[in-house]
């Protein structure tokens, strides 16, 4: 570790819920940080309440989040423990502040409708189909962490999701640094 400073050891975990936009990653973080009484950090809010965007993208309809301003924003946070962050892109968080990371995934008909709901359309509507389709958010998730931290886990209904927090509720019970 730089500057020979050593971290004290987590005594409660990080966990990552990512996927696809329209996969569930706010319900299922909210209702696990209500069962374990963890802090529910929604990067998306967050980007939107601290301006820790870019600018804003039309084509995407979305901010253009800044990465390193997300992270130095969350740094002091990740690093005492007991956070369940969700966001749909993973790749830029340190590896070092997730103890367990979660892909949440839904069959392709169910995220359509789940969008088309939310009013994406176009472009927008197209990527996140095809991000699905493509494993991407996971790919990204096995590529940027430990195989054994990584899951992915079904979200299709609201049972999935119940059974997902209660699996995730026990792990974290369970959990040891």
């Amino acid at each position: 570790m730089a500057g020979g400073k050593k971290q004290t050891p987590r005594v409660r975990p990080n966990v990552l819920i990512t996927g696809t936009p329209g996969t569930g990653k706010s319900t299922t973080a909210a209702a696990l940080a209500e069962a374990t009484n963890f802090r529910h950090i929604c990067v998306g809010d967050l980007v939107k309440e601290k301006n820790l965007h870019d600018g804003w993208d039309d084509k995407f309809d979305a901010y253009i989040i800044n990465e390193d301003l997300v992270c130095d924003e969350l740094e002091d946070v990740m690093v005492a423990g007991g956070n369940i962050v969700d966001y749909h892109g993973c790749d830029f968080f340190p590896e070092r502040w997730f103890d367990r990371v979660v892909v949440l995934q839904t069959e392709n008909t169910a995220l359509f409708d789940r969008l088309t709901k939310r009013g994406y359309s176009g472009t927008k509507l197209s990527n996140n189909i095809e991000c699905e389709i493509f494993q991407v958010i996971l790919e990204e998730a096995q590529d940027s962490y430990k195989m054994e931290i990584v899951s992915a886990l079904q979200s299709n209904t609201l049972e999935d999701i119940s059974s997902n927090v209660a699996s995730l509720t026990d792990w974290i019970r369970t959990w040891q640094p």
